[in-house]
């Protein structure tokens, strides 16, 4: 049986994220940048300058993520933290309008991305991900923390690639609520943190 830990992402183990975000999906060119750019910023970043972001946020703290690894081997990635950090989540139309919790709250944390590498799908890397995540945004006081996770069982089937928000039967097995259902296929789901 593998031994898996969950540890934040800190400058010492850049390299070990950089070895998580290559291992299939878009990770790697993405750099998990995604949400923290504006489509204007994003369209003129190259994966290079992009990385260079994530290193320099990962060096300015506090951690953006987590990494799971596998028997030592950096296997997964879950980016959690303040809302307000990922910019693009309050300019998504389909998430601003159906929020229960005001933009602006910087109690209010966001899972928004998952990575696990190929060779390690379908070892349950995602729920152990999300269950660190929470943990984690507990132990730094978040108050709430949203998610917006594609739902498989409802709209055309979607590529492994596409499902990097996560999948909604994976936080409704963590304890989130759905919110709102801007689309089948995509769902706005909530955890109180306080209780």
């Amino acid at each position: 049986m593998a031994h898996i830990t969950i540890e934040p992402v800190t400058a010492d183990r850049f390299d070990d994220a950089e070895h998580a975000l290559s291992g299939g999906g878009d990770g790697r060119s993405c750099q998990c940048q995604w949400w923290t750019l504006t489509n204007a910023e994003w369209q003129k970043t190259s994966r290079e300058e992009r990385r260079t972001m994530l290193h320099d946020e990962v060096d300015a703290g506090p951690p953006p993520a987590l990494i799971a690894y596998v028997d030592g081997e950096p296997a997964g990635w879950v980016r959690v933290g303040p809302r307000t950090r990922q910019v693009r989540l309050a300019r998504t139309r389909n998430f601003a309008s159906h929020s229960e919790e005001e933009w602006d709250d910087p109690d209010v944390w966001a899972v928004s991305c998952f990575v696990v590498r190929k060779e390690h799908r379908r070892e349950g890397l995602n729920a152990q991900l999300l269950d660190a995540a929470i943990d984690f945004a507990r132990r730094c006081g978040a108050r709430v923390l949203e998610a917006y996770p594609r739902d498989p069982e409802r709209g055309p089937k979607k590529p492994a690639n596409e499902l990097f928000h996560g999948v909604v039967s994976t936080f409704e097995g963590a304890g989130f609520r759905e919110v709102a259902r801007p689309r089948p296929d995509l769902a706005i789901m909530s955890l109180d943190l306080t209780t």
